[in-house]
């Protein structure tokens, strides 16, 4: 974890908010977050705190919890059930959060 935490770092201060959002960062005003996490991931305890600040901050949050993942497990698309699911399950996050301009109307127009 010393090893890790100091190659993410990259010799920054630790205490900058965006660094450690989770504990940190001022979440007022965030749009729609969708936070995907297994329950064997280190990340999980700051995953579920994230998801509880911005809910208090006001942001629309999703958090989608997976049983017995890897960490990063959306990698593993086609070879784990699981991460096919939370790829849909993303995607259609985007679709119901993305608003992309129809295109042949705005250039017809």
């Amino acid at each position: 974890m010393e090893h890790t935490g100091s190659m993410y770092l990259a010799g920054q201060d630790p205490r900058q908010p965006m660094l450690s959002p989770a504990v940190l960062a001022d979440l007022t005003g965030f749009p729609p977050i969708l936070i995907q996490v297994g329950t064997n991931e280190i990340m999980l305890d700051d995953s579920t705190r994230l998801a509880a600040r911005a809910r208090a901050a006001g942001a629309d949050v999703i958090l989608d919890i997976t049983a017995d993942v890897p960490h990063v497990f959306q990698s593993f698309a086609g070879v784990l059930d699981e991460a096919d699911q939370a790829l849909d399950r993303a995607a259609l996050f985007l679709t119901q959060h993305v608003h992309i301009p129809d295109t042949a109307a705005a250039s017809a127009g």
